[in-house]
C-alpha cells in the first residue's frame, strides 16, 4: 500500500527549526550593532576608522601629543609622542628619560607644519627648542622684563613670530571628593618671539598688572592676536572668581607692532564662565575654546565643555555633539579644518583620551570616536598614561635624540632678549 504523505504540519515545524538559528544570529547582530554603534565608542572607533584613515589624503595622516601619568605631586615617565593615524604605529620624539628630571611639554607646529616646531623643557636642563626650517636653535628665553620663560606657544602663519605667555604657576589640591588639582596663574603676560633676532615683543595692553593674559593664538591671516585676559584676583583667597574673556588685539607682522585698543569676543564673565584654549580654525571661520566655570586651567574641571564661535555671524554654541558629562579640553584643528581632535575623561573620569570628530563646511559635525588603536579595549583598560596637547602634523618629525640630548644637557643657550 502506498504510505500516507507526512503532514503539512511536520514540514512546518522542521523549516522552522532550521530556520530559527538564522533568526537569531540576524537579530543578534542586529541589536549588538546598534547598542555598540550608538552607545559605545570603542566600537564607534573601529567603524569609523575606515571612514578616517579613507580621507588621509584630506586631513594629514600624523597626530603629536604627550603622555603622562596623571600624577599630582611628582611626575614620573611622559614623552612626545607621534602617532601614524593610517596604522597603529607610534614613536616616541622625545621622552623626559633622556635627560633626569627632565619636564617635556608645550609642543607646538606652524598649521600642522613641522619645519616650524616649538618644544619647552623644564628642569635643571630647561630651555626652549626651537625649529625654523633646518636651523635648530636651544632658547633662553626668561628675561629681565618677562615673568618666567615662554609657554603655550602658536605659531604666526608664515612662521616669522611666535606667540607665547610667559606665566607664574602654581598647583593645589583639593580635599573635596570631585575636585583634585587646580593649577594657578599668580601673574602672566603675552609676549611675541622673532625668531629672526632672537627678540621678545612686548606690550603694554599685554602685560598689564591688573590682569592675567594668557593662551595666545594667531589669526589665519596673521593680523589679530587672540587671547584669555581675566581681572586679577588674590591668590588662593579668591581663585574662583576668576573669568577669563576671549580677547584680541591687531598685530602689524610687517612692522613687528600691536594695535592699541583690546576687544572682547566673548564676555565669558558676564555669564559666569571662563575661556580657555583657543584655537582659531585655519580656514579663518570658528574659534574654539574650552568652557569652564572659572580659571583657565580646565583640564580636571569636569563641567568644562567645547564651544565654538563663528567670525562671521558672531554666533556662540556649545557643542552638544562631542561634549560629555566629563572634561573636555586641549583641541586642534587638522590643516584643512575639516577635523579636530580633541582630550577627554569622558572614559573613567581619572585618564584623558583622544576623540576625533569632522567637520562639513556648513559646521555640522560628526560623532566623536576615540583614537583608534590595534585592540582598542585592551590598550585603553591597561593604559595608565593621560593623552594632552594633541596637534596635527603634515608629515613625520625628524629629530636625532642623541643631538638633542648632547644640546639639552649642555650650558650653551641662545638668550632672548626682549623689545619694546
Amino acid at each position: 500500500p502506498t504510505p500516507a504523505p507526512p503532514k503539512k504540519t511536520t514540514h512546518t515545524l522542521m523549516n522552522l527549526l532550521l530556520v530559527l538559528p538564522f533568526l537569531f544570529a540576524f537579530f543578534f547582530f542586529f541589536f549588538w550593532f546598534f547598542f555598540f554603534f550608538f552607545f559605545n565608542d570603542t566600537a564607534t572607533t573601529e567603524i569609523y576608522t575606515i571612514l578616517f584613515v579613507g580621507s588621509v589624503s584630506v586631513y594629514k595622516r600624523q597626530l603629536v601629543y604627550r603622555k603622562i601619568a596623571p600624577g599630582y605631586e611628582v611626575y614620573s615617565r611622559m614623552g612626545i609622542y607621534e602617532r601614524d593615524l593610517s596604522s597603529h604605529k607610534e614613536r616616541p620624539l622625545v621622552e623626559n628619560t633622556l635627560v633626569k628630571g627632565m619636564c617635556v611639554n608645550c609642543h607646538a607646529f606652524n598649521r600642522t607644519d613641522p619645519s616650524h616646531f616649538s618644544l619647552h623643557i623644564r628642569g635643571t636642563h630647561g630651555a626652549t627648542f626651537m625649529r625654523t626650517g633646518n636651523k635648530d636653535e636651544y632658547l633662553n628665553t626668561k628675561t629681565d622684563q618677562t615673568i618666567a620663560a615662554c609657554v603655550y606657544p602658536y605659531w604666526y602663519p608664515g612662521g616669522e613670530y611666535i606667540a607665547y605667555s610667559t606665566n607664574n604657576t602654581r598647583q593645589s589640591f583639593h580635599t573635596v571628593k570631585d575636585e583634585r588639582v587646580e593649577v594657578l596663574d599668580l601673574e602672566s603676560d603675552v609676549v611675541v618671539y622673532h625668531p629672526a633676532d632672537h627678540h621678545l615683543l612686548l606690550c603694554d595692553s599685554l602685560q598689564k598688572k591688573d590682569r592675567f593674559e594668557t593662551f595666545p593664538a594667531f589669526s589665519p591671516d596673521g593680523r589679530t592676536l587672540y587671547f584669555c585676559s581675566a581681572e586679577a584676583k588674590k591668590i588662593p583667597e579668591e581663585y574662583k572668581e576668576i573669568r577669563y574673556n576671549l580677547c584680541s588685539i591687531d598685530f602689524d607682522p610687517s612692522a613687528g607692532t600691536f594695535g592699541s585698543r583690546i576687544d572682547t569676543l566673548v564676555n565669558a564673565e558676564a555669564l559666569g564662565k571662563s575661556v580657555s584654549f583657543p584655537r582659531p580654525s585655519y580656514d579663518g571661520k570658528y574659534i574654539m575654546f574650552t568652557l569652564s566655570d572659572y580659571g583657565n586651567f580646565s583640564i580636571w574641571h569636569k563641567e568644562a565643555d567645547l564651544w565654538l564661535l563663528d567670525l562671521t555671524s558672531g554666533d556662540l554654541r556649545k557643542l552638544s555633539e562631542v561634549n560629555s558629562d566629563d572634561t573636555e579640553s586641549f583641541h586642534n584643528w587638522s590643516s584643512n579644518s575639516r577635523w579636530f581632535v580633541f582630550s577627554s575623561r569622558r572614559g573613567d573620569g581619572l585618564y584623558t583620551r583622544l576623540y576625533l570628530a569632522s567637520m562639513d563646511e556648513n559646521g555640522k559635525i560628526s560623532k566623536p570616536f576615540l583614537l583608534p588603536q590595534e585592540d582598542p579595549e585592551t590598550y585603553y583598560d591597561r593604559s595608565v598614561y593621560s593623552y594632552n596637547v594633541p596637534d596635527f602634523t603634515s608629515e613625520p618629525i625628524k629629530i636625532d635624540t642623541r643631538v638633542f640630548e648632547k644640546k639639552i644637557t649642555s650650558k650653551e643657550r641662545i638668550q632672548v632678549q626682549a623689545k619694546k
